[in-house]
C-alpha cells in the first residue's frame, strides 16, 4: 500500500513537471514581448541613401571652392547645449573637410582676410628686393568658384527599450544627424543645394540572469562620427549629380 502511494507521489510531480514545461514553452512561443519603447524613424525623400561609390576614385580636372561655413550654428547649440559640451561640432566640421578632400574633386582656397594681408604683404616684400626668397603671385592666386556651407540642421538621440521574456532586455540607442551642403556659384549666385540624414545605433542586450548593470545606455561619442559619415554620404552624392548634369564636371 505504502508502495503505491510513494508510486503516485512520484509519478504526479513527474506530471507538474511536464505540465510547467509545457506552459512555460508556450508562453516564451505565442508571447515573447512582454514590454517596448519604441522611438517611430522616418526619413524625407532628399535625406535618403544615394551611392556615392559611382563617384569616388575621380582622376581629372579640381574645381577652387572656399568654405565659408562648416558644422553646427549657433541655434543649434542653443537647442542642444549637450553638442558643445561633447565638442560634436569640431568633430563635424574636421570630418566634412577631411571628406571633401578625398573626394579629389575640390581644390580649396583661404577664406581668412588675416591670411590673405599676409600674403600680400610677402608679395610686397618679395617685389621690393628687401627679402631673400622671390614670390610672385601674379596670375596664380586661384579664386574660389564656388562658396560652401555646410551646416547641422537635425540632431537627435533617441533611446528603445524592448523586454523579452525568452532574450531578456534589447537596449538600443539611435543617434541621428541630419547635414545640409550648399553650394554657390561665384559668379550667378546660384545655389546647388543637398541633404543627408546619417544614422548611428549602439546596441545593449542583457539576459535576466546577467549581473551588468540596467542603468540608461550611455552616449558614445563615436556614433557622431559615423552619423556624419553617412550624411556626408548622401548629401555629397546629390551634390555631385547635380554638378554632372550641369557640366561642372564630366563623370
Amino acid at each position: 500500500m505504502w508502495r503505491i502511494f510513494r508510486l503516485i507521489i512520484k509519478t504526479m510531480k513527474k506530471l507538474f513537471i511536464i505540465l510547467s514545461v509545457c506552459l512555460l514553452s508556450s508562453i516564451l512561443g505565442s508571447t515573447q514581448t512582454v514590454g517596448s519603447t519604441k522611438t517611430e524613424q522616418y526619413k524625407a525623400s532628399f535625406e535618403t541613401k544615394l551611392d556615392i561609390s559611382q563617384y569616388l576614385n575621380y582622376d581629372g580636372p579640381t574645381i577652387p571652392i572656399q568654405i565659408l561655413k562648416c558644422g553646427i550654428g549657433d541655434d543649434l547649440y542653443e537647442q542642444y547645449p549637450e553638442l558643445k559640451e561633447k565638442k560634436v561640432g569640431l568633430g563635424v566640421a574636421n570630418i566634412t573637410l577631411e571628406y571633401l578632400e578625398n573626394l579629389n574633386r575640390f581644390t580649396f582656397t583661404e577664406d581668412k582676410t588675416e591670411i590673405k594681408n599676409r600674403m600680400v604683404k610677402q608679395f610686397q616684400a618679395s617685389a621690393a628686393g628687401i627679402s631673400q626668397d622671390k614670390l610672385d603671385g601674379r596670375g596664380k592666386i586661384r579664386l574660389a568658384h564656388y562658396f560652401v556651407e555646410i551646416e547641422v540642421y537635425d540632431w537627435s538621440v533617441s533611446d528603445d527599450e524592448e523586454v523579452n521574456l525568452k532574450d531578456g532586455v534589447k537596449n538600443t540607442m539611435v543617434t541621428r544627424l541630419g547635414l545640409q551642403v550648399r553650394f554657390t556659384d561665384a559668379e550667378t549666385g546660384e545655389i546647388i543645394a543637398a541633404s543627408g540624414l546619417g544614422e548611428a545605433k549602439t546596441t545593449r542586450e542583457l539576459t535576466f540572469l546577467s549581473d551588468a548593470t540596467v542603468d540608461p545606455v550611455k552616449f558614445n561619442q563615436s556614433t557622431v562620427s559615423i552619423a556624419t559619415k553617412k550624411a556626408l554620404d548622401i548629401a555629397c552624392a546629390r551634390i555631385l549629380a547635380r554638378m554632372i548634369k550641369k557640366d561642372v564636371f564630366k563623370k
